[in-house]
């Protein structure tokens, strides 16, 4: 018995087929798929308990920035007085004026602009270079120095104070800003941060094509890498330029109050025999501005970057 001889139950042949055939084509003729998912296709929309949520934990982690400004309002007594104020008071523009003048905060903004400015674009040139390379060019030990520069974060980094002190002395950068910008060049994490978004991203036919065409690989990292890794490029920027302004353990060990980065000016403040925590806090939300402009302004790139970031994992 072959194929040929067994009857095909059609809609011509078969009459009782006919209300099924018909709800499994499409018009056109297509045939419509057998199983679809409830939700594929459709735009989800949040319900109000997704939004009653969203606005807790949005308040959540707006009140120490809003505490902050509540705290540098107010004089050094209500701050410390029980219950605490929950309001702003009047005292903002002179605490202001105060902290930044005893800090000297203009310098140490300038310097920490420098010093967060250079790690972050250091940083993501450098971890997309690496990040391309451990994804997509084959050469010999790759997988070997990939688990190096991985292991390379679970070093403490307190582990390499001492050591990199002597070499900063030895290279005359004591107190300067490049005691604090060259050991940070790069980090670990934004290598394996490129490495992986680069794997998922950039597909292997576009390099090669880049390859038939005759580009060498600085090429191929200018003209395709560059293009598709802006996303993920200013996602790693945002990060290390936060973790870099926000540093205060190496640039307090190397730095003095001469020449200071923010953190490190901040500790003025608090030198004296009674701390107002008014100014401290003052101090504080002055700090904190320019961060808050940064991501004002690159704060749609930022979120682009992680949403592309989360679908594509």
């Amino acid at each position: 018995m072959t194929t040929d001889s067994i009857p095909v139950r059609t809609a011509d042949t078969c009459p009782e087929a006919a209300p099924k055939a018909r709800r499994n084509t499409a018009p056109g003729g297509r045939r419509r798929p057998l199983f679809r998912h409830p939700g594929a296709g459709r735009q989800h929309h949040a319900g109000p308990v997704a939004y009653i949520l969203l606005g807790i934990a949005a308040l959540f982690s707006l009140f120490p920035l809003y505490w902050t400004l509540v705290a540098a309002s107010t004089d050094n007594t209500r701050v410390t007085q029980t219950p605490p104020p929950f309001l702003p008071g009047p005292h903002l523009l002179d605490n202001l004026g105060k902290a930044w003048r005893d800090a000297a905060l203009g310098k140490a903004m300038l310097n920490s602009m420098i010093v967060a400015g250079a790690i972050a674009l250091s940083t993501v040139l450098f971890a997309t270079l690496a990040g391309f390379a451990f994804a997509k060019l084959r050469f010999k030990g790759r997988n070997i120095l990939l688990m190096l520069v991985i292991g390379t974060m679970l070093v403490p980094p307190q582990l390499g104070v001492v050591p990199l002190f002597m070499m900063m002395s030895e290279l005359g950068w004591g107190q300067t800003l490049p005691a604090v910008i060259f050991p940070t060049l790069v980090s670990a994490v934004g290598v394996f941060f490129m490495r992986q978004y680069l794997t998922e991203a950039l597909p292997d036919e576009l390099v090669e094509a880049g390859r038939v065409d005759g580009a060498h690989s600085l090429r191929i990292f200018w003209s395709i890498v560059l293009p598709i890794a802006r996303a993920p490029m200013a996602v790693l920027f945002m990060i290390t330029f936060v973790h870099a302004w926000n540093d205060f353990f190496w640039p307090f060990i190397v730095l003095d109050m001469t020449n200071p980065t923010v953190p490190v000016a901040l500790t003025q403040l608090s030198a004296g025999y009674v701390r107002d925590q008014s100014l401290i806090m003052a101090g504080a939300l002055l700090g904190t501005l320019p961060l808050l402009a940064m991501f004002v302004v690159f704060g749609r790139q930022i979120v682009g970057g992680i949403m592309q970031g989360a679908v594509k994992g």
